[in-house]
């Protein structure tokens, strides 16, 4: 029994990985994303009729 605990764990260990993984990606995207939006509104502003 205890081999197939270590199976599992390692398959948790890789799930967690994953996790961590996609929530890096996110928040690297979502980061981009605002960044580009504050820097649309400083270009937009740039350009308005004065």
């Amino acid at each position: 029994m205890s081999g197939r605990g270590t199976r599992d764990d390692g398959d948790m260990e890789r799930w967690k990985e994953r996790g961590v993984m996609l929530r890096v990606f996110v928040y690297v995207f979502a980061t981009h994303l605002f960044a580009g939006f504050v820097w649309l509104l400083f270009y937009v502003g740039q350009h308005a009729p004065k």
